[in-house]
Protein backbone atom coordinates (compact mmCIF):
# COMPACT_ATOMS: atom_id res chain seq x y z
CA UNK A 1 0.00 0.00 0.00
CA UNK A 2 2.96 2.26 0.53
CA UNK A 3 4.09 2.48 -2.63
CA UNK A 4 0.39 3.37 -4.11
CA UNK A 5 0.42 6.09 -1.83
CA UNK A 6 3.12 7.33 -2.80
CA UNK A 7 2.60 7.44 -6.40
CA UNK A 8 -0.93 8.76 -5.55
CA UNK A 9 0.60 11.56 -3.85
CA UNK A 10 3.03 12.12 -7.14
CA UNK A 11 0.07 12.23 -9.55
CA UNK A 12 -1.37 14.85 -7.18
CA UNK A 13 1.03 16.54 -6.59
CA UNK A 14 2.04 16.95 -10.36
CA UNK A 15 -1.77 17.01 -11.43
CA UNK A 16 -1.80 20.57 -9.45
CA UNK A 17 0.65 21.85 -11.75
CA UNK A 18 3.62 22.05 -8.61
CA UNK A 19 7.09 21.06 -9.59
CA UNK A 20 8.95 21.26 -6.87
CA UNK A 21 12.90 21.99 -7.16
CA UNK A 22 13.91 19.79 -4.38
CA UNK A 23 11.92 17.30 -1.71
CA UNK A 24 12.58 18.14 1.89
CA UNK A 25 12.31 15.03 4.05
CA UNK A 26 10.68 14.75 7.54
CA UNK A 27 13.16 12.47 9.49
CA UNK A 28 12.86 9.83 9.26
CA UNK A 29 9.48 8.69 8.51
CA UNK A 30 9.50 11.69 5.72
CA UNK A 31 12.47 10.06 4.25
CA UNK A 32 10.64 7.40 2.58
CA UNK A 33 8.05 9.51 1.49
CA UNK A 34 10.19 11.89 -0.02
CA UNK A 35 12.17 9.32 -1.24
CA UNK A 36 9.70 7.96 -3.15
CA UNK A 37 8.47 11.15 -4.34
CA UNK A 38 11.50 12.48 -5.93
CA UNK A 39 11.43 9.35 -8.11
CA UNK A 40 7.77 9.51 -9.27
CA UNK A 41 8.08 13.52 -10.02
CA UNK A 42 11.57 13.18 -11.00
CA UNK A 43 12.76 15.40 -8.45
CA UNK A 44 17.23 13.93 -7.27
CA UNK A 45 17.59 17.06 -5.34
CA UNK A 46 16.55 15.94 -1.72
CA UNK A 47 17.27 17.25 1.37
CA UNK A 48 16.47 16.40 5.48
CA UNK A 49 15.30 17.97 7.98
CA UNK A 50 16.06 16.00 11.47
CA UNK A 51 13.38 16.69 13.94
CA UNK A 52 12.69 15.36 17.53
CA UNK A 53 9.33 15.05 18.94
CA UNK A 54 7.97 11.33 19.36
CA UNK A 55 9.38 9.70 21.71
CA UNK A 56 7.30 6.66 22.02
CA UNK A 57 3.71 5.65 21.29
CA UNK A 58 1.47 8.78 20.91
CA UNK A 59 4.36 10.35 23.56
CA UNK A 60 6.18 13.70 22.35
CA UNK A 61 8.26 16.51 23.94
CA UNK A 62 6.71 19.55 24.31
CA UNK A 63 7.65 21.30 21.36
CA UNK A 64 9.38 19.82 18.41
CA UNK A 65 13.37 20.30 18.14
CA UNK A 66 15.19 20.68 14.87
CA UNK A 67 18.64 18.35 15.04
CA UNK A 68 21.92 18.93 13.66
CA UNK A 69 23.05 19.17 10.71
CA UNK A 70 20.52 22.14 9.92
CA UNK A 71 19.62 22.37 6.31
CA UNK A 72 20.89 25.06 4.74
CA UNK A 73 18.68 27.21 2.86
CA UNK A 74 21.15 29.68 1.53
CA UNK A 75 20.95 29.58 -2.10
CA UNK A 76 17.05 28.94 -2.47
CA UNK A 77 15.37 32.03 -2.57
CA UNK A 78 13.82 31.10 -6.07
CA UNK A 79 13.32 26.70 -5.02
CA UNK A 80 9.98 25.56 -4.89
CA UNK A 81 9.97 22.96 -1.97
CA UNK A 82 8.17 20.17 -1.29
CA UNK A 83 8.25 19.13 2.69
CA UNK A 84 7.51 15.44 3.21
CA UNK A 85 6.54 13.30 6.34
CA UNK A 86 4.65 9.97 6.83
CA UNK A 87 2.00 11.83 8.89
CA UNK A 88 0.72 14.75 9.98
CA UNK A 89 -0.73 14.31 13.57
CA UNK A 90 -0.62 17.63 15.55
CA UNK A 91 0.95 19.11 12.55
CA UNK A 92 3.73 20.74 15.27
CA UNK A 93 6.82 18.90 13.65
CA UNK A 94 5.37 19.93 10.00
CA UNK A 95 4.76 23.66 10.98
CA UNK A 96 8.54 24.14 12.20
CA UNK A 97 9.76 22.97 9.15
CA UNK A 98 7.35 24.66 7.07
CA UNK A 99 7.86 28.30 9.06
CA UNK A 100 12.11 27.31 8.86
CA UNK A 101 11.64 27.57 5.38
CA UNK A 102 9.15 30.16 4.02
CA UNK A 103 11.00 33.04 4.36
CA UNK A 104 14.00 31.34 2.59
CA UNK A 105 12.16 29.81 -0.25
CA UNK A 106 9.77 30.83 -3.46
CA UNK A 107 7.21 28.51 -2.31
CA UNK A 108 6.96 25.54 -0.20
CA UNK A 109 3.89 23.01 0.22
CA UNK A 110 3.58 19.69 2.47
CA UNK A 111 2.87 16.47 1.27
CA UNK A 112 1.56 13.23 3.72
CA UNK A 113 0.60 9.92 3.99
CA UNK A 114 -1.96 10.47 6.89
CA UNK A 115 -3.43 13.67 8.02
CA UNK A 116 -5.21 13.80 11.12
CA UNK A 117 -8.05 16.27 12.16
CA UNK A 118 -5.89 17.17 15.26
CA UNK A 119 -3.19 18.60 12.50
CA UNK A 120 -2.33 21.99 12.75
CA UNK A 121 -1.39 21.96 9.12
CA UNK A 122 -3.29 21.12 6.60
CA UNK A 123 -1.19 19.86 3.98
CA UNK A 124 -1.57 20.69 0.16
CA UNK A 125 -1.50 17.01 -0.28
CA UNK A 126 -2.64 14.27 1.21
CA UNK A 127 -3.45 10.56 0.26
CA UNK A 128 -5.64 9.67 3.49
CA UNK A 129 -7.31 11.40 6.30
CA UNK A 130 -7.80 9.45 9.89
CA UNK A 131 -8.04 9.84 13.11
CA UNK A 132 -6.58 6.47 13.61
CA UNK A 133 -3.33 5.73 15.24
CA UNK A 134 -1.06 4.57 12.19
CA UNK A 135 1.91 1.82 12.59
CA UNK A 136 4.25 1.83 10.13
CA UNK A 137 5.71 -1.10 9.49
CA UNK A 138 9.02 0.78 9.80
CA UNK A 139 8.43 2.00 12.95
CA UNK A 140 5.94 -0.79 14.55
CA UNK A 141 8.80 -2.70 16.66
CA UNK A 142 11.25 -0.91 18.85
CA UNK A 143 14.82 -0.54 17.94
CA UNK A 144 17.17 -3.47 17.61
CA UNK A 145 19.21 -3.01 20.59
CA UNK A 146 21.09 -4.72 23.77
CA UNK A 147 20.68 -8.45 23.77
CA UNK A 148 19.48 -9.13 20.44
CA UNK A 149 22.02 -7.52 18.60
CA UNK A 150 24.93 -9.24 21.34
CA UNK A 151 23.35 -12.57 20.24
CA UNK A 152 23.58 -12.66 16.45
Amino acid sequence: MFGIAVRSLAETVHADGYRPDLMLAIARGGLLVAGGLGYALGVKNLHVANVEFYTGVDERLPMPVMLPPVPDLVDLADARVLIADDVADTGATLALVKDFCADHVAEVRCAVVYEKPTSTVRCEYVWRRTDSWIDFPWSAQPPVTGAANRDA
